[in-house]
């Protein structure tokens, strides 16, 4: 068994109390929660929509920055052409919100999400809820091409006793003693994301609850401004593994918020997740990531337009989904590729993108390195971990010594320790090519990809296998590059 020392981050104000859920404290087990009345969205239930072509950082067709190439399908975003985005979508907002009873979000006094997650967000960082001022943390943009971000949080770091992670086992049971969501209070909770009946979102100031709630809550250990916390289905108790409803459920909270600064991050166990109970992370950021202006090349893309990519200039090796004419689709697909990418015991991180359009599967090995031994003390000591938003871009730097003197060849030597060598990527692409494929098989048999749920048949593949197109029934997937 291999384990790394580290410090827990602390997501909540009662993660080191050792009290029992149920005295009493208005947390989120069931003896506080079902029959209560806590603010729902409900959003519109709309199976296979065709998501819109939105503006981005860059074109959704590959672009990106390539070292000594501008391509025409290449763009950039600066600081000044996100808030120009923002405030076209601002302009259809409306700050009001009904006193009572249901909000119609699609109305002309329409309810805004974004509005809402930040003055909520603002409210209880009034209320004292947060550990630390994360909006007065430094922050700069690294001099290079890739634009790396670099944050002074010293806040964030924790004083308290290293805990034994195990990180060489990806699927792990739940285990109620230790801390989980369960035991936060209502207090640190935004309101509950859940799909409703309706074809219109809809926001309910109180309703009640009948069954295991999805919670939005603050995490008191921001990263950055609007850091909250998505809980699918909290009472279940569902462990820290990817399924395709919560990936669905976090592609469609990333739609509602309809922000391009809004990112939404995963990490697995093994892959810098602390606690086991299933949750997502998002923020606000008002300035690209450096994955998000990462080259890309398309691998295979099936008859609905969902697609299927790798980056090409990156210090991880990461896999690109990017959804077509079907969001269902692309939850589907790369629901089932870290399905198998559980099975077989290799930790992932997930960043969603572009309002829920595209996201990167980002397999890593540095936990397990560090337990081995492989990881240099020079970048150990700057107790830096590279977990999803570190991966991304943006790095977290816990002493004044590492901001002052971070360079983009720095972070390069940081985030290269993270990525899987030549073989074991081989094998991950296959993955995500024939999960992709077996999505789209689905969906042309009818069945809307439901069939899927991450327990498509795949073969075992030795690594550098590449999926038989000639064998996908219906020509539902092509290659788009020829590999060697």
């Amino acid at each position: 068994m291999m384990t790394i020392k580290k410090v827990p981050t602390v997501v909540s104000l009662n993660q080191e109390e050792d009290q029992p859920a149920g005295c009493g404290r208005r947390c989120l087990n069931t003896c506080c929660t079902i029959g209560a009345r806590m603010p729902l969205y409900a959003y519109a239930k709309r199976p296979c929509t065709k998501p819109e072509r939105i503006q981005s950082y860059t074109e959704l067709d590959g672009g990106g920055f390539q070292p000594g190439f501008l391509g025409a399908t290449t763009s950039y975003a600066s600081y000044d052409d996100l808030l120009s985005i923002r405030e076209s979508l601002s302009s259809s907002d409306d700050d009001s919100l009904s006193s009572g009873g249901a909000s119609d979000i699609h109305d002309d006094d329409a309810f805004s999400l974004r509005k809402h997650i930040t003055s909520e967000w603002e409210k209880k960082f009034q209320e004292g809820l947060f550990r630390y001022d994360v909006t007065a943390c430094e922050s700069k943009v690294i001099d290079g091409p890739l634009g790396f971000i670099a944050q002074l949080n010293e806040g964030r770091h924790s004083k308290k006793r290293p805990t034994e992670f195990r990180v060489d086992k990806v699927l792990q049971e739940f285990d109620g003693s230790k801390f989980n969501f369960t035991k936060v209070g209502q207090n640190e909770m935004l309101f509950r994301f859940e799909e409703g009946k309706d074809e219109e979102s809809r926001f309910y100031e109180a309703a009640v609850v009948e069954e295991s709630p999805s919670i939005m809550a603050i995490n008191v250990s921001p990263i950055d401004y609007g850091h909250v916390l998505l809980v699918p289905r909290v009472l279940d108790k569902i462990p820290q593994r990817m399924d395709e409803a919560s990936l669905l459920m976090a592609l469609r909270l990333a739609s509602e918020v309809n922000d391009p600064a809004f990112r939404i991050g995963y990490n697995s166990l093994g892959a810098f997740a602390t606690i086991n109970h299933l949750h997502f992370q998002a923020y606000f950021l008002d300035l690209p990531f450096a994955i998000e202006r990462a080259a890309w090349r398309d691998v295979a893309v099936s008859t609905n337009d969902c697609k299927v990519g790798e980056l090409t200039y990156y210090p991880v090796k990461t896999m690109v989904f990017q959804a077509g004419s079907s969001l269902e689709q692309m939850a589907s697909a790369a629901a089932a590729a870290c399905c198998k990418l559980q099975e077989e015991n290799i930790p992932f991180n997930m960043f969603i993108v572009d309002r829920g359009m595209r996201l990167f599967l980002i397999p890593q090995r540095y936990a397990e390195r560090q337990a081995k031994g492989e990881i240099s003390q020079e970048l150990l000591d700057t107790q830096v971990n590279p977990a999803v938003f570190e991966i991304s871009g943006h790095i977290v730097c816990k002493r004044r010594e590492d901001y002052d003197s971070a360079t983009e060849a720095w972070t390069w030597r940081l985030l290269e320790a993270v990525s899987l060598n030549d073989e074991g990527f081989d094998v991950v692409r296959t993955i995500c090519v024939k999960a992709l494929a077996a999505s789209a098989e689905a969906i042309e048999m009818g069945r809307g990809g439901a069939g899927v749920k991450g327990k498509a048949e795949f073969e075992s593949d030795a690594a550098g296998a590449w999926v038989d197109f000639a064998a996908v029934k219906g020509g539902v997937v092509q290659p788009a590059l020829q590999l060697a």
